[in-house]
């Protein structure tokens, strides 16, 4: 059935047992042929590997229980499935979120029973990227993890708090997975260069080469792996070849000519960066605010959602400090729908840069929720009669209009008058700062509210 298979028996010594307990052979990629075997070889995520931990405990007391896995691509999500199908006497079984439906995943569960009722003999239930199902199928999770059919492993790139249903949370054990570290980078490479079932000692690598691969990976393992067997092919060596072969700073320049970009759209670094990249902006590090830009563009994030953000923004943090914020935002809004990407680029750059560098003011954001505050509070009041509409038949018998001081025809053409309802006569919502532009706009204001209201 299509999205959905049962991966055989294979003894967790085999040396060739590779992703998912499935045989491995010598032109498989290196990140398949380097996957760790046991939880003693896996890189990094000491928390997960501790003694007694409750992975420990799945994968060597064959406890049942159901995992949650989270992290950023090539931090070992995969990995641990895999250890879990070798290391265990289990049934494994694997459900692409990609191709699967509702009734495939079905199909798992109750053959996950009929295994059970039959032999007794329990099963893993793989879900990569569960992230991708929607919420009819991780429903269909549930009877499987409630009755213990199954012990569900489902690994996701995305906060599972956003992605993953509130029951299938609830009844499974959320571990975090951490970026790796440079070291741990390094680690990796180390093994794979010694390993017979890597490069096996056929090559090396010059320092200088081995630290562009580690910082272009940017914490993740596999393209790690992946640069490092490009660059090794760069230097002339193939699966069987004797050597020795070098690789040197050019050969792994040319091997992974495109910098990692440490930001995943779909994931939860599109959350984090993007907050990196507003709250940059509102602390005025125009620096830091086109570096987290340019690693969104770089990443492929769509540009008007960029520009939607600087909308926000500069009425959110700028406001009336700078009164051209909003327009110079709008602008770029309207500039990346007109021309596009890449040439876009530059008017995001120039609006980033100006509402950076522009004088920062809170007040209209503190202004309208202060005012929403009260109205959800209950502070509505009727509205004055002179200022309901008096146009209509009828209108002015019930007094509507009766009274109203028309503004013009008073000094600047302010009239005192109570706008507000009774609730809210007093109530003063804007309150401008002293920064920017909005140090005339506060002097005028108070000018405007003694005026107004009498005092």
């Amino acid at each position: 059935m299509e999205g959905l298979f049962e991966v055989p028996d294979q003894p967790a010594s085999d040396p060739g047992a590779g992703s998912l307990g499935a045989n491995t052979h010598a032109s498989a990629p290196l990140a398949v042929r380097m996957r760790p075997r046991t939880l003693d070889e896996l890189v990094g995520q000491d928390q997960l590997r501790a003694p007694g931990s409750p992975l420990r405990q799945l994968v060597e007391a064959d406890h049942a229980m159901s995992l949650l896995l989270w992290g950023p691509p090539g931090t070992g999500k995969t990995t641990i499935a895999s250890i879990v199908s070798q290391q265990t006497n289990r049934r494994f079984v694997e459900v692409s979120a990609v191709a699967a439906g509702v009734k495939e995943v079905r199909a798992a569960i109750d053959g996950a029973r009929r295994e059970l009722v039959r032999g007794g003999r329990e099963t893993v239930l793989f879900v990569d990227e569960v992230h991708r199902f929607t919420k009819a199928q991780q429903d269909a999770l549930l009877p499987g993890v409630e009755n213990r059919w199954v012990t569900l492993v489902a690994a996701t790139t995305e906060n599972p708090f956003f992605s993953v249903i509130s029951p299938l949370l609830s009844r499974s054990l959320l571990l975090r997975l951490e970026s790796l570290t440079d070291d741990d980078v390094r680690a990796v490479l180390d093994q794979a260069l010694a390993d017979d079932r890597g490069l096996g000692g056929a090559v090396t690598v010059a320092d200088d080469a081995l630290a562009h691969i580690i910082r272009l990976a940017g914490g993740d393992a596999r393209r790690s792996l992946t640069y490092l067997e490009a660059a090794a092919r760069a230097a002339g060596w193939s699966p069987g070849a004797e050597g020795p072969f070098e690789v040197d700073l050019s050969m792994a320049e040319t091997a992974a000519d495109q910098a990692a970009v440490r930001y995943d759209r779909q994931g939860d670094q599109h959350y984090d960066v993007t907050s990196a990249f507003i709250k940059s902006i509102r602390g005025s590090d125009a620096d830091a605010a086109l570096h987290y830009l340019a690693r969104m563009m770089e990443a492929g994030e769509d540009p008007r959602f960029i520009a939607r953000r600087l909308v926000i923004l500069a009425s959110e943090d700028i406001g009336l400090a700078d009164p051209t914020a909003l327009t110079t935002a709008v602008a770029a809004a309207q500039a990346v729908q007109l021309i596009g990407m890449p040439e876009a680029r530059l008017n995001l750059a120039q609006a980033v840069i100006a509402l950076a560098v522009a004088p920062k003011s809170n007040a209209v954001i503190k202004a309208i929720d202060a005012a929403s505050a009260d109205v959800r509070a209950g502070k509505i009041g009727t509205v004055p009669s002179y200022l309901r509409d008096a146009h209509y038949g009828g209108a002015k018998d019930l007094g509507h209009g009766k009274g109203y001081k028309y503004a013009h025809n008073h000094p600047y053409g302010i009239a005192e008058q109570d706008y507000a309802p009774e609730p809210v006569r007093d109530a003063e919502y804007y309150q401008p700062t002293g920064n920017g532009a909005e140090a005339g706009v506060k002097e005028r204001w108070e000018r405007i509210r003694r005026i107004v209201r009498g005092k």
